[in-house]
């Protein structure tokens, strides 16, 4: 009698086990995503600067909007749709934020579509935790600006793009030329990407394979379409062009440019973000160029890898493109603007992940990247990014109607302004004495070149006559180094007993000092 070997019983439980694991992958992944979702409409920090300037733009009747975007230096589509949101849903600051917060969960689902057409299912969701826990990510979720929705334009524009290729026809090549209109409108980095991505397309039509050639032309005219609808808003931009510009930041070189880039996709600004930045310079370096030879080895091959060469490509046409304008226009640049690569960034990123072989390799490397970026993202949403609600609750404890708020300089003010409500205030702004809802950034640097900080002092006294006076200040702000302590010494000298309230910590993103100096 032949006794049976006991070796396939086991392979029921073997099955069972990994069943089991699979579980709990799928059950961590769900939750890595969930926190990442949740933590995009959570923040502690009252608006700062740029926040609440956009808030008090939004608010605007429409038939002020443009006017006041003139003297603002933006584009109008982030603006229009915050002005219907905040009709529906106010102004407060979980509110406004929550805009942001919506199109940047949206960039989740369209990063799974764009990651599968790149790599399958598998690449599609290591595209999706990415982006999910990234400390990028996470933080302009969290601010009333219009970077997600260049994020979400961007994935939109990838997916309708491919699919014109494909098969073009004029439902496909429709959403091409829409597409690129609202990019145009929405961020003034667009333009690179958009010129970047019409010579692509020149090229195909010219030197591509014979059967790239045809759709390619169809596209690149949707996308010249998209370029036309644009016009209208020409002329407001050659003015902004002229007259506004970056005066309050430094002009810095291209590579410069590229490790603050790196540094803010990563969330560098806290210690566990550096470690993530391992991940940001080394990932794309992997998915453009990584081939896995087995589950040890990992080769690079410089021809770059055909699936994501196009991806990488264009992202760094479009960064390269983009910092050496600023540079040559003297205009300064800001890790923010890059929103218009980060999510090709993030495409080729998921793809560095899939050149390790090994699984446990894979799935190890990407839990630290998810768990690390969680944490910063976490960080950012307990970041309080302005002192202007310690600044607002001095001088509410302590003032009366009819006292008067000094700023120098304007860019502290609206942040501050904000808080402080409709108290019976009156508030003045160096260096025109306009109201501190907003910054006229029109021939920023000639006004404050021009301004008499003496008779800006008489103005204030007179203005205030027998009331309290409150003295909002900063320091490290450009072209007010002078006049500012200059505004300060005088107004202390004419109104002894002056009360330090609020003194500035560098801690805070935006800071602020307040002095009392009492009714003579």
């Amino acid at each position: 009698m032949t006794v049976a070997p006991e070796a396939p019983a086991r392979a029921p439980m073997t099955a069972r086990r990994g069943g089991a694991v699979r579980s709990w992958i799928a059950a961590l992944v769900g939750a890595a995503i969930a926190a990442g979702v949740v933590l995009r409409f959570v923040s502690v920090s009252e608006l700062w600067l740029d926040e609440a300037l956009t808030v008090n733009i939004a608010r605007l009747p429409w038939s002020e909007l443009e006017p006041a975007l003139r003297q603002d230096g933006a584009p109008p589509l982030y603006y229009s749709l915050l002005h219907l949101w905040t009709d529906l849903f106010g102004t407060g600051n979980a509110a406004v934020r929550a805009l942001s917060g919506i199109f940047s969960v949206g960039s989740i689902v369209l990063v799974y579509f764009a990651g599968r057409r790149i790599g399958g299912r598998r690449l599609a969701w290591i595209a999706v935790l990415v982006i999910a826990a990234s400390p990028y990510s996470i933080r302009y979720a969290t601010e009333a600006r219009m970077y997600t929705l260049e994020v979400f334009l961007v994935l939109a524009g990838y997916l309708v793009l491919a699919r014109a290729i494909e098969r073009p026809s004029v439902w496909r090549l429709t959403p091409v030329a829409v597409v690129t209109a609202l990019l145009l409108y929405n961020q003034y980095w667009s333009p690179y990407l958009v010129a970047v991505v019409l010579v692509g397309l020149a090229v195909a039509s010219w030197r591509g394979e014979p059967g790239l050639r045809h759709p390619a032309r169809l596209v690149l005219g949707a996308v010249v379409v998209g370029c036309v609808a644009f016009v209208p808003w020409v002329p407001t931009l050659l003015y902004q062009l002229e007259h506004t510009g970056t005066p309050w930041g430094l002009v810095f070189l291209p590579p410069a440019g590229l490790g603050i880039t790196a540094i803010d996709f990563a969330g560098a600004h806290f210690a566990l973000g550096w470690a993530v930045a391992v991940f940001v310079v080394l990932l794309p370096v992997l998915g453009t160029f990584g081939r896995g030879v087995d589950d040890r080895r990992v080769e690079l091959d410089l021809r770059t890898v055909p699936d994501v060469r196009w991806i990488a490509a264009t992202a760094a046409a479009t960064l390269a493109l983009g910092l050496t304008a600023s540079y040559i226009s003297d205009n300064t640049f800001e890790s923010r603007y890059a929103a218009v690569v980060f999510p090709l960034f993030v495409l080729v990123a998921a793809r560095g992940f899939a050149v390790f072989a090994d699984e446990r390799v894979r799935v190890g490397l990407l839990a630290l990247l998810v768990g690390l970026g969680l944490a910063v993202g976490m960080q950012w949403a307990s970041d309080e990014r302005t002192q202007a609600g310690t600044a607002a609750d001095a001088i509410l404890d302590r003032s009366s109607a009819g006292d008067v708020v000094v700023y120098c300089p304007d860019q502290i003010a609206p942040a501050v302004d904000r808080l402080l409500g409709d108290a019976a205030l009156t508030q003045l702004t160096f260096p025109d004495g306009d109201r501190p809802e907003r910054v006229d950034w029109v021939d920023y640097v000639e006004r404050h070149e021009d301004a008499d900080p003496a008779r800006f002092v008489d103005d204030v006294l007179d203005r205030a006559g027998g009331r309290t006076i409150y003295l909002v200040t900063a320091s490290g702000y450009r072209h007010v180094e002078a006049p500012c302590p200059s505004i300060a010494q005088a107004l202390t000298t004419a109104r002894p007993g002056a009360e330090t309230l609020v003194t500035e910590d560098s801690a805070f993103f935006e800071y602020q000092n307040v002095t009392r100096l009492p009714a003579p």
